[in-house]
Parts: structure tokens; C-alpha cells; sequence
């Protein structure tokens, strides 16, 4: 059976490109970048290259760009910079609807004497700016909001975050692990601080990510050891992983208006098909700018578990959600916050596209979708008129 993977927010098949680029530091050139011998300066040379490769994506300095292990490290980083370097300052802010990665980052902060106010959204997904506003204070460390979120693909307004926070001596930073290589990013005319990317969001490998710092900005290392990353992040480099990571970015960027032109084609399509054939759906997000890539919808009455493994028997890949958070039990935080009904939030289901995907294989969900959809209904209880408690 033919897969057909739909789930490209919790992670993306390497490009071929990519590969390519990373075999010979995987075989042949296994030098240490940081040794001085020719051997190891050779890949020194190669890894500046990919981190210009990086910063082109974003519009920063290659000097700005600090090589992580992964989008999780990169978001970790920023905010115990933020408090490191300002050690008077004890509260952050960011928003209901954050990756796990900055919310349960936060509360363990939280529970080490920090205190954090966690924005509101609208049932659009959309940021409440007056909340925002309202909230930094002379306490206020950074302010962590998300470029997109990852379950819904609603974008935040960076620019007017950054216009509203101008002047107020908050760190800025943005977890854009989902927007990066999607949508256009530049740091120069969005004013950030601090900006994070995962590698294997892009079809890079896993295990490898980058934290744009601000130039000029006081900054205090997470992992402390040796000089690697000009003192910025101890440990031997990646170098293979940092190769594939260059190259997927420079991919990205020469393929950005088109490939977001034609998933947004893509994703329309499954919406509108989903729509058409499915009663009692809703888009979560609808009304918001998104993703080109991502569609979270809601099948009223069912369980999004149940379809899932329903739509994996017809080798259909997708999520009920983040893939940090598989395994709750609990309904999306994501949903809660955007206060979407109870008969809807546990039917749930987000397709996330890739380039790699085909109108083909669009139509091939759509079809699928409508009999899996009357086969758990018919079984539900509530889908069969009863009332929810």
C-alpha cells in the first residue's frame, strides 16, 4: 500500500538534494571543524557556509546564526538567555496556544520562582494585541510568541508584536519552527531578537536546529563547555546535520513563492472537498492568515483518534495535533484556548502538506474521508442525535 503522508508538521522526508549534500561528511570528511589541522579547516569552511545558508533563509548575518540540536533546544535557549542576562527580570510572557517546547519550558521555569502570563486568542487562533500590551511590565524578561502555530497554521502579526514591544527593554522571541521556508521570514524588517528553526520541519534531518541572536544583544549560553558556535553553544558540531541544514534552507528560499502558491492549491482543495462531502466540519483557524500547508478541521460528534487509525489503514498519514503532545488523553490546548465546541475538539484532525505531496493524493483523502466519517458516526451515539453531556 502507497503512503500517503499528510503530517508534515511533526516532521518532513529529507530532500534528495539534502542527502546529497550531507553523504560526504557522513563517510569521508569526519574531521572535527574545530581541529587546526587542514582536515578539520576544511569543515569549518563548509559549516560557515551553511550558516550563511541559514541566515539567507531569514534575512540575518551569518554571524547571527547559532547552530542547535534542535527547534526544542533553540527555544530553551532564548528564554534562560533572556533571564540570564537580565537576573532582576522574572516574568515572560507568551501565549495559550505555544508548542510545548515554550509552554511546559515555562512552567518549569514558573515553578523556579518565575512568574508568566499566557496570552489569550480569539476563535480564529488569532493573538488578543491589547492583552499583550497590557502585559509587559518593568519585570517583563521576554516576550515569546510563535510566527505560526503548528496544529492550526494561524500566523501571529510579528511586525506589530515587534511595533508594540519597541522600547519596552523585552527580549523578543519567536519559535518559527513552522514558518520558516514557508512563508517569507526577515528578520531586518521584523525587528526580533531571538528567532528559532528545527531542520527537520524543512527536509532537513532531525537533530539539528538554529537560534538567530540578534546582533548587539547580550546573550548567555544554554549548553556551557567549550568554544564551539564562538562560545555560543558548546559541543562538538553536527557537521553532516549542519550541511543538510544549509541546503535545505537554500532550497527553501529559491522555492518559497512557488511552493507556497501551489500548497496553498493543495490545501484549499482537501478544505473544500472535506467541506463539500462531510457534514457538520469545521476549520479551525478559518478567517486567520495561515499556513499555504496546513488545514486543521473538526468532524462534529467523533472521535479524532478513530479516524486516524481509520485513515491509516488507507495508508493516510495525518495528526490529531502536535507530535509532542501525542499520547495525552487531553483535548488540544490549542483548541481549548480558541474555545472550539466539545462536540467538535475531540474530532480533530490536522493534514499538514509538504511539496512533496500530489493533487493525486489529495483526491485519494478526500475520497476516503466521507465513508470513514459515516461509518464513526453511525456508530457515535451523538452522532446519531443524542446529546452530549
Amino acid at each position: 500500500m502507497k503512503t500517503i503522508y499528510l503530517d508534515n508538521n511533526a516532521t518532513t522526508r529529507i530532500a534528495p538534494e539534502v542527502r546529497k549534500a550531507m553523504t560526504p561528511y557522513l563517510a569521508g570528511l569526519y574531521g572535527n571543524p574545530s581541529s587546526s589541522h587542514r582536515f578539520g579547516s576544511r569543515l569549518r569552511k563548509d559549516t560557515e557556509e551553511a550558516r550563511a545558508k541559514v541566515a539567507a533563509l531569514i534575512g540575518a548575518e551569518p554571524e547571527e546564526v547559532v547552530f542547535t540540536g534542535s527547534g526544542t533546544e533553540s527555544d530553551n535557549t532564548a528564554l534562560m538567555s533572556a533571564l540570564e542576562c537580565s537576573p532582576k527580570k522574572r516574568h515572560l510572557i507568551t501565549t495559550k496556544v505555544e508548542h510545548p517546547a515554550v509552554l511546559n519550558f515555562i512552567s518549569h521555569l514558573a515553578r523556579k520562582g518565575c512568574t508568566a502570563t499566557y496570552l489569550p486568542v480569539d476563535g480564529s487562533g488569532r493573538l488578543d494585541m491589547k492583552e499583550l500590551i497590557k502585559s509587559v511590565g518593568k519585570d517583563t524578561a521576554a516576550v515569546s510568541i510563535m510566527y505560526a502555530n503548528n496544529e492550526t497554521g494561524v500566523i501571529f502579526p510579528m511586525a506589530e508584536i515587534a511595533e508594540a514591544l519597541r522600547g519596552r527593554g523585552v527580549v523578543f522571541h519567536t519559535d518559527a519552527v513552522q514558518a520558516a521556508g514557508k512563508v517569507r521570514v526577515n528578520v531586518k524588517e521584523t525587528p526580533l531578537d531571538m528567532l528559532s528553526i528545527s531542520g527537520h520541519k524543512l527536509h532537513a534531518p532531525k537533530g539539528v536546529g538554529a537560534l538567530y541572536v540578534r546582533k548587539g544583544l547580550q546573550f548567555h549560553p544554554y549548553i556551557i563547555g567549550g568554544h564551539q558556535e564562538s562560545g555560543r553553544r558548546a559541543g562538538t558540531e553536527n557537521v553532516a546535520s549542519i550541511i543538510g541544514l544549509g541546503r535545505a534552507c537554500e532550497l527553501a528560499l529559491e522555492r518559497l513563492e512557488k511552493d507556497s502558491v501551489y500548497l496553498k492549491g493543495l490545501r484549499d482543495r482537501l478544505e473544500s472537498e472535506i467541506i463539500r462531502r462531510c457534514p457538520d466540519v469545521r476549520v479551525n483557524g478559518a478567517g486567520a492568515e495561515r499556513l499555504p500547508n496546513t488545514v486543521n478541521i473538526s468532524f462534529s460528534y467523533i472521535d479524532g483518534e478513530a479516524i486516524l487509525l481509520k485513515l491509516d489503514k488507507e495508508g493516510i498519514c495525518a495528526s490529531s495535533g502536535s507530535a509532542c503532545t501525542s499520547g495525552s488523553v487531553e483535548p488540544s490546548h490549542v483548541l481549548r484556548a480558541m474555545a472550539v465546541p466539545v462536540e467538535a475538539i475531540q474530532g480533530s484532525i490536522r493534514f499538514s502538506l509538504s511539496c512533496y505531496n500530489t493533487e493525486a493524493e489529495i483526491e485519494v483523502a478526500a475520497d476516503a474521508l466521507p465513508g470513514i466519517i459515516k461509518e464513526l458516526r453511525d456508530l457515535s451515539p451523538y452522532g446519531r442525535g443524542e446529546k452530549m453531556c
